[in-house]
């Protein structure tokens, strides 16, 4: 039926060139017909859609007209070759295809001339998910986004369009799939020039170069092969707070080789060296205890720069502003540009570092704080502050005293100062220790009253009935207030004849309760409680060892002060015992 179908659809007559042409063809393709091969092609006819094709083969095939840029330009007798996808479809013809056979003859060529690592030049063609497509001799290839350039690359679209270097990473001939990077031949190039340039460069060197990027911390410059790093501390001998203020990106400077790495291949670089260093003899101009005027350049929490002299500026610390005011940040008190007295404290010429006082200009008022407030002198004032450890008074302006949370009760331990007292509030107390240098004054409320321990023998009893309202819980026991101050611990074991899992479930803060005394220790300060032994007669209530449950000499749970702290995690983060000095770090 083929054949049949050849003989009515072949022409009626086929010139002997043509014959001789297509034979030697034939032979040339050893006719294995093998599906894959590319083998030559001869059009017969235009029939609608497609190219009806003579392989020399018992059948013809047939070519979509989609496979041909312009199937109007296609008559019958052009010969052109094609891949043989299969021998025969549903049809009986072959199956044939003319731009998968291009396609083939394309990828050989570049088989043939191309390997990994080759310099190739392509045509970005277009750009998709995670790179674009690049046309090398036909063949369309990928390069991946990150391997575009150096540098990240801000405007991706417009690279379509552009004719480029490139270097193949990868090829894949059973997905015929080829790789490129831009990137890696840039690098290539860019590492055969730095190692170039850092046979030739020196220290000393002035060198011009190009502004490739600027950051918070300096400007990287393109030395033409190898960037170097000129920091912002090398840019001006004066104060810059970004670089941005001196230069701009593509601008070109002449800059001073400060150091090479030939280990880590890194250059520094300088431009401020090119000018006299102002520092040089910054120890004669400036001696310590001199007294200046300088304009402040710059504000920070920790204090303000002060420009004494151009690219000179010292540094006034935020403790150095005034002698009694409690500044938190120099920005409080001063504002860039404004003009003010400073003294010299220290200079540091090879940190180039001066240390200014303003406060210097004036007299310290800490000088006669020892007559002022003597040792054991009663004193009152206002709490200014609360801290975790204690509390601040103000004794006079500027002037403070510290109350250590240990020395503010006799009897009661205080976690934080706002359980016994507020901002404003007006305490009277004693100065226990005066240090100027320091400028901390220690003050005791505390030893303004009487002790109410040294008389608790004369009031108290074991046995006594005491009636109080519970003041905390823990999970041991309760508190209970019997004395304004003085309180003592009921073990959970003496709360109720009944056994108590939780004691939140029995008692509640502020709840009034009766107990017997059953324990007094006045040199320790403790005092045990029972509820249970309440309900026994005065006549019949003896102290059993079960009472004491829990209120053991040198037990943690009779220790009122260690109890407080097992119950609510009280610590002392930033005073400590001991360290009771009022100051000014606070």
């Amino acid at each position: 039926m083929a054949k049949k179908h050849k003989k009515s659809t072949a022409p009626a007559v086929v010139e002997d060139a043509e014959r001789a042409q297509m034979s030697q063809m034939y032979e040339e393709t050893l006719k294995t017909f093998a599906e894959g091969s590319i083998i030559p092609g001869k059009v017969l006819e235009i029939r609608g859609d497609g190219v009806l094709v003579d392989i020399g083969y018992k059948s013809e095939g047939m070519i979509h007209a989609s496979e041909f840029p312009d199937i109007s330009v296609v008559k019958p007798g052009d010969i052109f070759n094609v891949l043989l996808e299969g021998i025969e479809d549903d049809e009986g013809l072959v199956m044939l295809s003319k731009s998968r056979a291009e396609q083939q003859e394309r990828w050989n060529v570049v088989l043939e001339t191309y390997k990994e690592g080759s310099i190739v030049n392509g045509n970005v063609h277009s750009r998709v998910k995670g790179g674009f497509i690049v046309d090398v001799g036909g063949i369309e290839s990928f390069l991946p986004g990150s391997q575009v350039d150096v540098s990240p690359v801000h405007d991706p679209d417009a690279l379509v369009g552009k004719t480029l270097e490139f270097k193949i990473i990868k090829i894949n001939d059973d997905r015929r799939n080829i790789v490129l990077s831009r990137r890696e031949l840039m690098e290539d190039r860019r590492r055969d020039r730095k190692r170039e340039l850092l046979t030739e460069i020196k220290v000393g060197q002035v060198r011009k170069g190009m502004i490739k990027n600027i950051t918070d911390f300096g400007v990287f410059v393109d030395l033409d092969g190898m960037d170097g790093l000129l920091h912002i501390t090398d840019m001006s001998w004066g104060r810059i707070n970004h670089p941005t203020e001196m230069v701009k990106v593509g601008e070109e400077l002449e800059v001073v080789i400060l150091d090479v790495n030939m280990d880590k291949e890194r250059v520094s670089l300088g431009l401020k060296q090119r000018s006299t260093n102002p520092w040089d003899n910054i120890g004669a101009k400036y001696p310590v205890g001199s007294r200046l005027r300088g304009k402040v350049v710059n504000l920070v929490p920790y204090g303000a720069f002060v420009e004494i002299e151009q690219g000179v500026e010292g540094l006034v610390h935020v403790s150095e502003i005034s002698w009694t005011k409690r500044i938190a940040r120099a920005s409080d008190v001063l504002a860039t540009g404004q003009e003010v007295d400073v003294v010299v404290l220290n200079v540091n010429k090879e940190e180039q570092k001066i240390a200014l006082g303003i406060r210097q200009t004036e007299e310290n008022p800490w000088d006669g704080v020892r007559m002022r407030y003597p040792l054991g002198a009663r004193v009152s004032g206002k709490v200014r502050n609360l801290t975790s450890y204690g509390a601040f008074v103000e004794l006079e302006e500027g002037i403070d005293g510290m109350v250590h949370v240990s020395d503010m009760s006799w009897t009661r331990k205080v976690n934080h100062p706002s359980e016994i007292m507020k901002k404003g509030d007006e305490v009277s107390a004693v100065v226990l220790e005066v240090d100027p240098d320091n400028q901390r004054i220690s003050l005791g409320m505390k030893q303004a009253q009487e002790d109410p321990w040294s008389t608790i023998a004369a009031r108290l009893k074991i046995g006594q009935m005491v009636k109080g309202k519970v003041t905390k819980l823990a999970s041991f026991g309760a508190f209970v207030e019997i004395e304004e101050g003085i309180d003592g611990l009921v073990h959970i074991s003496q709360i109720s004849d009944d056994r108590v899992e939780k004691v939140k479930d029995v008692l509640k803060v502020g709840q009034e309760v009766q107990a017997r005394i059953v324990r007094i220790d006045q040199m320790d300060r403790k005092i045990g409680l029972s509820i249970k032994a309440a309900s026994v007669s005065d006549e019949e209530f003896v102290v059993k060892d079960e009472m004491l449950e829990g209120l053991r000499p040198g037990e943690d749970l009779v220790d009122l002060a260690g109890a407080f702290d097992a119950a609510f995690g009280a610590k002392d983060e930033e005073w400590h015992p001991g360290d009771k000095s009022g100051g000014r770090d606070k």
